[in-house]
């Protein structure tokens, strides 16, 4: 098959993109880069650093200051799917603790900080051979993908996931709690004035809900192969 530059993944919270994003990547031997990670670290220092997270223009000047790397998974075996480094400290699990959920969407959806994340992500993209997640790729930070997927699931059953992430991780929301913060957090993305969270026109909307990873997976790789015929 022909090398597509850039997959693009978008969609809402736990839909199951980053996990699709991060087995597609490894199929096909390409960078994940889960984007989300980035607005997380920014949310991170400013919780970390005592910056109120209400004050954009305190937390566009963090996030322009601080240091954010993405990394393939070091060999902890802890479970992980990436290295986030934060200023050089490993912040991988520290990037889904409640209160970062909590806060990240109005992080954000201050224009400054889209900004700078979209031009750093773009640096990535410009390598070639991603696969690039998150909530604006196909819309906002690689328009020219040739492959652009939008992939979504129901909110209970992206709340059940998330659910089960917590447990495993040691936190004790209940279910009721996490399924309010999802349909808060669809709300708020949805209607936020910059780079509101929908597909793009050209986005193929794949829905995960009582699917299997690996089938959505196939789906994608007979869609990858179809886009790359029609480069030929």
């Amino acid at each position: 098959m022909r090398e597509l530059n850039v997959i693009a993944i978008d969609g809402p919270a736990a839909s199951g993109k980053s996990t699709i994003g991060r087995i597609l990547a490894d199929e096909l031997g390409y960078l994940f880069l889960d984007t989300g990670c980035m607005y997380r670290a920014a949310t991170l220092a400013a919780l970390q650093q005592g910056v109120a997270v209400t004050n954009e223009t305190a937390v566009t000047t963090l996030s322009h200051a601080i240091e954010i790397d993405i990394k393939p998974p070091a060999a902890e075996g802890d479970g992980r799917h990436y290295t986030a480094l934060l200023d050089g400290q490993d912040v991988t699990w520290a990037l889904r603790l409640p209160e970062v959920d909590t806060h990240v969407s109005l992080v954000s959806s201050y224009a400054g900080v889209r900004q700078e994340m979209v031009q750093r992500q773009r640096r990535f993209g410009l390598r070639g051979k991603v696969v690039m997640v998150g909530r604006d790729i196909g819309t906002v930070v690689m328009p020219d993908a040739p492959l652009k997927l939008y992939i979504t699931a129901s909110a209970e059953e992206r709340a059940r996931r998330r659910w089960l992430d917590r447990q495993d991780q040691g936190h004790s929301n209940s279910f009721e709690v996490i399924l309010a913060d999802v349909q808060r957090r669809d709300e708020f993305d949805s209607t936020r004035q910059h780079s509101p969270l929908h597909p793009a026109p050209d986005a193929i909307i794949l829905d995960t809900t009582g699917r299997s990873p690996q089938s959505i997976i196939n789906e994608i790789l007979a869609l990858a192969q179809a886009a790359a015929d029609l480069m030929l």
